[in-house]
């Protein structure tokens, strides 16, 4: 099996306040880019929109350009900037540092239900 697709030609676009998220799906992976702008919060611009208090996705990601800090349910936090790596569990808040926007590209799977309401 052979599958190439671009993410500049994304399956499907889910736009959130002060950001948006382009998937590709393709056999066994979710690839997805994420934009948070500057501003952006998890606990203000998606927890309505997923039903719980944290984000409960799994992410295993890259920063592209931007900054962003990491913070988990045990109080523990991390900040990532372009050229990081990251794997972040379930139970988590995120943010943008400073006033340039947080470009990710997550590799994990778990984004076919990231910025999609609770049960659709």
């Amino acid at each position: 099996m052979l599958e190439i697709k671009s993410i500049d030609k994304p399956d499907e676009r889910r736009d959130f306040p002060r950001g948006h998220l382009e998937l590709v799906q393709m056999t066994g992976l979710v690839f997805a880019r994420a934009t948070f702008e500057p501003g952006w919060r998890w606990t203000e611009s998606l927890r309505d929109i997923a039903g719980t208090d944290l984000c409960q996705v799994h992410h295993n990601g890259y920063v592209v350009e931007g900054r962003i800090r990491i913070r988990m349910e045990d109080g523990s936090e991390q900040e990532g900037g372009p050229g990081d790596a990251f794997v972040v569990t379930p139970g988590h808040d995120a943010w943008v540092v400073g006033d340039e926007p947080c470009v990710v590209f997550d590799f994990a799977g778990g984004m076919d239900a990231y910025a999609k309401a609770a049960g659709s």
